[in-house]
């Protein structure tokens, strides 16, 4: 058997305005994307080829010129590779293109069309992705995370690949069922880790191992993008459309019976309130979630709101405490730190030059404390004025893991207050944190979605339509 794979993943806010093109993008092709497919080495009797994956940290919504090259090449690659039983196609589920509605789906379209009707399409999806009539009817098994913060992006590949491998030896196409459900919601309403979604993905595993059914799935859906497609959506594949649809409205059912009772993961705060409980604090690291430019859901990275806020403040400036801010994306800035060296004092404009959200480039006179380079964010420098070192970088970064804090010498454990931007606390941060709240900060993420002005997702939507509103979910089923 011949299977190609292969994808672009991205998740775009339609309410950033930073622009993702080609150099956004890591593409893996060749030698590297088979060393990234470990999951394929028990199948002797298997040709993997590997075309391309394209895959950028979340941002907005990409350049219709990237898109198109980047669909091209996967498409093209598909038509040289000759006759293929099937496709591992990674994507995210919530891609935004400028000028073109659900590109997840134009993107399966332009696939199916290239490998003709009688190959298997296997799609492994970020569980905040959507889940478009249009897609379904065109990928045959669709699958997701089932964690949030997400540590099953491997076992989730291996998920659809085996599926994928299932029905290819057995000769079947599985029944499909997907349902709507209207609810939209950030994934800080939505981790696993808390309830209800951990009751809910509970029952997505206890329907996956049900006799008949082949695969279970429920996504949240990506509440940042204005599209008809983001909502909350649930998939059953399995032997006969009768369980499958009955599974999938059951789940649906149970997501839907939920919808008020998701409530942030952690406790919030505005943005003074939640430095005021940082500096009360006794025990250390204490973590601020700068949430409404988080680069990890799509932010741009250098809305300076929290940064001239810990600056400006005198009860900040003279607290004797250890502060860490991770990140301000800037090019000319890591640029002028770079050419001065650590050591030095340099006075830069800072940030703002993608997202304008008050009060934009700020005036900073501040001392070089060191410059890397870094794989994932260019030149980055570590800057300090006064108690607060920050980051600076030259590609959008999201520091999540310990390793982007300590290149730079800003360990996180070793500091008192962390500020960073991010929505809830990836492994590595939480696994430190004495303390945390989360600071509902402006952006092009921002976690109050009702202040984003949706005008194009399909209505009544849970929260937009507040009360709750009466619906019957349909089963879709192929």
């Amino acid at each position: 058997m011949r299977v190609a794979v292969g994808g672009i993943h991205i998740e775009s806010s339609t309410f950033s305005p930073h622009t993702a093109g080609l150099a956004d993008f890591r593409i893996k092709r060749g030698a590297e994307l088979l060393a990234d497919s470990p999951w394929a080495a028990a199948h002797p009797d298997l040709e993997l080829v590997p075309l391309i994956w394209a895959r950028a940290l979340p941002g907005g919504a990409v350049k219709p010129e990237a898109y198109q090259k980047l669909k091209e090449e996967l498409v093209q690659g598909v038509t040289e590779a000759g006759p293929l039983d099937g496709f591992l196609l990674h994507i995210h589920g919530a891609m935004s293109v400028l000028g073109l509605d659900d590109a997840e789906a134009d993107l399966a379209i332009g696939l199916r069309g290239a490998l003709g009707p009688d190959a298997i399409i296997s799609a492994d999806m970020d569980l905040h992705g959507n889940v478009s009539l249009r897609l379904a009817r065109t990928v045959d098994l669709l699958t997701c995370y089932r964690t949030a913060p997400h540590i099953d992006e491997e076992q989730t590949r291996q998920r659809a690949f085996d599926l994928m491998m299932r029905c290819l030896r057995d000769g079947v196409r599985p029944h499909k069922a997907l349902v709507h459900v209207p609810i939209l919601l950030p994934g800080e309403k939505t981790s696993t880790r808390v309830e209800p979604a951990a009751t809910l993905y509970r029952e997505v595993e206890a329907i996956a191992q049900r006799e008949g059914i082949f695969d279970a799935s429920v996504w949240m859906g990506y509440p940042w993008a204005d599209e008809p497609r983001c909502q909350g959506a649930v998939v059953v594949l399995g032997e006969q459309a009768g369980p499958v649809t009955e599974a999938a409205l059951e789940l649906g059912s149970l997501y839907w019976s939920m919808r008020d009772r998701f409530g942030f993961v952690g406790p919030t705060a505005s943005l003074d309130q939640a430095i005021d409980q940082a500096l009360a604090a006794t025990d250390r690291p204490f973590f601020i979630s700068d949430t409404g430019d988080n680069p990890g859901a799509g932010g741009a990275d250098d809305v300076t709101t929290a940064l001239a806020r810990l600056l400006e403040r005198a009860d900040v400036q003279g607290c004797g405490r250890r502060i860490v801010y991770a990140s301000i994306v800037d090019p000319q800035a890591a640029a002028t730190a770079a050419a001065a060296g650590p050591g030095a004092t340099i006075q830069i404009k800072l940030g703002g030059r993608i997202d304008p959200t008050p009060p934009g480039p700020l005036d900073v006179t501040a001392q070089v404390t060191a410059v890397v380079e870094d794989p994932d964010g260019g030149t980055c420098a570590a800057l300090a004025v006064g108690p607060v070192s920050f980051a600076v970088t030259s590609r959008r970064k999201q520091y999540r893991l310990r390793q982007d804090y300590e290149r730079l010498g800003l360990a996180f454990d070793q500091a008192d207050i962390v500020v960073v931007k991010i929505g809830y606390l990836e492994p590595d941060l939480q696994a430190v944190a004495a303390g945390w709240v989360m600071a509902l900060t402006p952006g092009g993420v921002d976690q109050d979605i009702r202040r984003l002005a949706h005008g194009r997702v399909e209505r009544p939507m849970v929260p937009l339509d507040d009360p709750s509103p009466d619906v019957r979910l349909q089963a879709y089923v192929w």
